[in-house]
């Protein structure tokens, strides 16, 4: 099957946040299955460009019309983490992609619609007919809409659409000028209906066309399509999604263990497997050495990542002194996007700087998160909602066991030690669902009783996290299903 990935991020090119990994970890699935796959991506001038071969060989112009005029788009060929990449930069006097920054920009929607006409264009251009175009949020929502309308009867009309939602938070609201942009007649009844928004009539919204015109739609886990699909979840796109329902699944993401694999990992000092877990408490003495704590016959709790509301930072500061006040140490690494919640955790890290059963690392630094995930005895994921999430996969691995809020992926991945009714082979860890200060708390306590108390009842529960398999092999699988059904294969 010949399949053509269009995304605005690609790891280790250019990333900001998990649709880069899943966007190059299924590519390369794919491909390991024996199936072409092509990547789609924005040429950014921020992009990590030692990270790409041969990125100026190879180049091709398309002719891309746009706003009635016609733009040129200079496409580079070149490979990135053993994907085939294509990289678009639009020859426009906007410089869409010359900013400085992959997101953030005032014109966003027209950058991502220019990237993503361009891309249609370029396959038509040089002759590219593949079974499937898997596009992914926002950005690139508006591909489907053109195939069904704008390019309904190009050489791309049995082209299939695959459409997966990432977050739902980001939309891509906008207004009618993209669709004129894009030579789509906004005031036909069906697109009208298909894209206006649901919440401001006065608004289009590019999700909205992409969920409503692709030929199957997915999200990157059963219980977040769920949850979506409900008025406390969905934002606004939950009458959408129901009405799509059909065609619309969860599918959870994958982990590279080519990068987070305790038996492999560089950034560790002793290397480790499920048969050889007492070197993880090596690693937990040299974590502690490094970031100048006791070393004390105490479990550590730990958080990596984003500092912000949908990752449940208020409860995250309230476990943090949780633990400290109840025999546990603490570690955590992360930063913040808004400037008052960075400024609390400065000040946080300032009182606490003489406390050696706690640090706080504010920032990114990827040593130190394997470290981390290597050390530590669990990790604490209390999050408002999470589609996915790595961080609880990723963790399992290195046998260091969640603590999380039972939300999309975290309530298809991690399974309570104590209430679960997985059967105890399956139990790998401990969940709570309420969104609030008591309930993270009771899960904690029971984490550290059963650290405390019960070790090898604890030890149980660190081995079935390692031995479970959340690499892509099986996502892959049930993508190439969805794919193949949609387009007729079997």
């Amino acid at each position: 099957m010949y399949i053509v990935m269009i995304a605005s991020e690609c790891a280790p090119v250019s990333k900001v946040g998990g649709l880069a990994d899943v966007v190059d970890g299924l590519s390369r699935e794919l491909s390991n299955k024996g199936h072409k796959v092509e990547v789609i991506l924005p040429y950014y001038d921020c992009m990590k460009h030692p990270a790409v071969k041969d990125l100026q060989g190879n180049s091709v112009q398309v002719s891309v019309p746009c706003n009635g005029k016609e733009i040129l788009s200079t496409v580079h060929r070149a490979a990135a983490h053993d994907n085939e990449c294509f990289f678009i930069k639009p020859q426009s006097p906007e410089r869409y992609f010359d900013r400085g920054v992959y997101y953030g920009k005032g014109d966003d929607d027209e950058r991502f619609t220019v990237f993503s006409l361009s891309a249609i264009e370029f396959l038509l251009a040089t002759g590219r007919r593949p079974d499937i175009i898997h596009c992914h949020d926002w950005q690139t929502a508006v591909i489907p809409v053109l195939l069904k309308n704008k390019y309904k009867h190009s050489a791309l009309s049995e082209t299939k659409t695959c459409y997966t939602i990432h977050n739902i938070w980001h939309q891509g609201k906008t207004t009618e000028k993209i669709l004129k942009m894009v030579g789509i007649e906004p005031s036909a009844a069906a697109v009208k209906d298909n894209m206006t928004d649901d919440s401001d009539r006065a608004y289009i919204n590019l999700m909205k066309g992409g969920i409503a015109y692709s030929d199957v739609v997915t999200t990157v886990s059963p219980k977040y399509a769920e949850e979506t699909m409900t008025n406390q979840m969905g934002e606004g796109m939950q009458a959408t999604l129901s009405k799509y329902s059909g065609k619309y699944t969860g599918i959870i993401n994958g982990v590279d263990y080519d990068s987070w694999s305790p038996a492999s990992d560089r950034h560790i000092p002793f290397n480790y497997d499920a048969d050889t877990i007492e070197d993880k408490y090596k690693n937990k003495e040299y974590l502690r050495k490094k970031l100048s704590m006791k070393q004390d016959f105490k479990p550590i709790v730990s958080v990596v990542g984003r500092l912000d509301m949908q990752k449940g930072v208020h409860l995250i500061r309230h476990s943090l002194l949780y633990a400290l006040n109840n025999g546990m140490q603490f570690i955590l690494l992360g930063s913040s996007p808004d400037t008052e919640i960075d400024l609390y955790f400065h000040h946080l890290k300032s009182y606490l700087k003489d406390n050696h059963d706690c640090h706080i690392c504010l920032g990114h630094d990827e040593e130190l998160a394997h470290l981390i995930y290597a050390g530590a005895d669990m990790i604490l994921i209390p999050s408002l909602f999470e589609p996915c999430g790595l961080t609880q996969m990723i963790a399992m691995r290195y046998g260091t066991v969640p603590v999380v809020r039972s939300t999309g992926g975290l309530s298809d991945t991690v399974f309570d030690a104590e209430v679960s009714a997985k059967p105890a082979a399956e139990r790998n860890g401990f969940s709570f669902d309420d969104f609030s200060y008591d309930a993270v708390s009771l899960a904690l306590k029971r984490a550290s009783m059963v650290w405390h108390e019960k070790p090898y009842t604890f030890r149980e529960i660190m081995l079935t996290g390692m031995k479970t398999d959340y690499s892509w092999m099986a996502s892959a699988d049930k993508y190439i299903s969805l794919y193949n059904k949609v387009s007729g294969k079997w």
